[in-house]
Formats: structure tokens, sequence, C-alpha cells
């Protein structure tokens, strides 16, 4: 029995247990036996990060024979943490993914993370007592922001990302077509993650109007543009014209509230056309 005859019905539209039943959730499939639940999740992977780092997607191991894919689950739980690594020795995954089942019986992105484990890393995860900043919400660590702004990282990233998401997207729509659903959730933790996803086709189910609010709190004469002064690195005049630039300037507080409760949903196959920052430069 070949792999998609194990975990697909006839026709490759829904994801199936040993049963033949369909699937429908993640814990639906976290209650799978683990091979099959593996091989279900690694459908979320793309070819491009496999091949990058030789990782074998029959085995998820690497060239060194470590597996360096991992689905953290719990059969009790709907929710799924993928890590993919180059090797274990490694601080950061090339790839972090955080999914969920929500309460209304959708998917939800909690977090999608990418490094480039061979880019500098900026320690903007701890501050300077080594503890977690939980992405600067508990602690900051300003000299590795702004040494992290200056390389040209957003905030909450350590290093250099992968620019895999957008070539994750199809893998992704796939794997929640084949759980019955015709669309997805998101959360994004900062501005420039729902600038981004706006561009991938996503739009709002809470804070478009928040999004539209920045957007002219940075025109001229703004607002927000008016706290540009250059009191703190990350409100140096000009950062109005780039979406990092806004971002770090909402991280530093620049709004007078915390950048929360914004969240967006995708239809599948689907582009939403909204744009709040139209004609955006990154």
């Amino acid at each position: 029995m070949t792999l998609a005859e194990k975990i697909l019905t006839p026709d490759g539209t829904r994801f199936i247990a040993p049963d033949r039943s369909l699937l429908s959730s993640l814990a639906m499939i976290n209650q799978q036996p683990d091979e099959l639940r593996d091989q279900i999740y690694q459908t979320l992977l793309v070819d491009e990060l496999l091949e990058r780092y030789a990782i074998q997607r029959q085995t998820l191991r690497n060239p060194q024979g470590e597996r360096v894919v991992t689905f953290d689950t719990s059969p009790s739980i709907g929710m799924l943490e993928m890590r993919v690594w180059r090797q274990l020795s490694d601080q950061d995954p090339l790839l972090y993914m955080q999914l969920v089942d929500t309460n209304t019986n959708q998917i939800n992105i909690l977090l999608f993370i990418t490094s480039d484990p061979e880019s500098p890393r900026f320690s903007v995860d701890r501050d300077w007592g080594g503890e977690p900043t939980k992405f600067g919400t508990l602690s900051r660590n300003l000299e590795a922001e702004v040494a992290a702004m200056q390389a040209g990282l957003s905030p909450g990233q350590v290093r250099k990302g992968l620019r895999l998401a957008r070539k994750m997207l199809p893998n992704f729509e796939q794997f929640i077509s084949r759980l019955g659903y015709d669309l997805y959730l998101m959360e994004p933790l900062a501005y420039h993650s729902a600038v981004l996803f706006e561009n991938f086709g996503y739009t709002y189910s809470q804070g478009r109007r928040r999004m539209e609010k920045i957007h002219q709190g940075f025109q001229p004469g703004g607002e927000y543009f008016q706290r540009l002064d250059g009191s703190t690195p990350f409100r140096q005049a000009g950062a109005e014209k780039t979406v990092r630039g806004r971002s770090w300037a909402i991280h530093d507080g620049i709004l007078g509230e915390p950048y929360t409760d914004y969240h967006m949903y995708k239809h599948l196959g689907k582009h939403a056309g909204v744009s709040t920052f139209p004609n955006y430069v990154w």
C-alpha cells in the first residue's frame, strides 16, 4: 500500500484513519498511530526546504542520520508544534509552526517562524538576565533589538528568515482542504506579519479598522508620524515609510497600547485583495 493509499481517500481529497473514516481536525490526527500521524503532518513540508538541507522526506533524517523533523502533539489536545532542524545541535530550528484547533472547528496558525542557520543571530529572545522576552511582551533586550533592526530584521526575529511562507502556502492549503475546510485562521503577532499575510491573500475578522488607522497615523502630520521624534532608536524620522520601520516603532510602543487581538483568515485558493498599507515598501 502506498503512502497516499494509507492516508488519503481514493480521490486524494481527504485524510483518513486506518478504518477509512474521515479526519477533520488536528485532535483526530493526533489520536492516530504515530506513523500515520507523522505521514499526514509531513505533507506540510515543501520539497525546497528538505532538499536545501538534504533531509530525506521518507525518514525525516539529515545526512548525519539525525531525525530532524519533530511533531509535538498530544492525543487529548488539538494542537501541533512542528520543528524542522538542520542538525540537532543548532540553537534554532529552520522552521517552527504551531497550529491549533479552534472552538469553532477551524484551524488557526498561532506561529510560523523560519530561521537561516548561517545568518548572524541576535538575542532578542532573551533579556539581560537571560530570561525569555516572549517576543518583547514580557521584557526586552534593547541592545540586541537595535542590532537586529540595523541588520534588516523585523521585531521578534533572531535570525534572517528563509522566505518560505509563500512557498509553503499551497501545501498548507491542501492540508486544510484535506481536513474538509474551505478557510483557516491566523493571528499576526506583529504589524509586519499582518501586512505580509495581507499580501498572501488574507483578510481580517478583527482589526482591519485599527490597521487602517495605523496607516493614517503614519501619514505626514498624523498621530504616530509626530511621535517619530528620535526619542528612541526605534522612532527615527522616515520609519513611517516602510513596513519594517513602522513595525519596530509599534514594537517600541508608539501606538500607546499593545499590538494585540488582530485576527485574520483566508479562503482556500482566493486572494482577499486587502491592503492596509498600499504600495508598501518592506
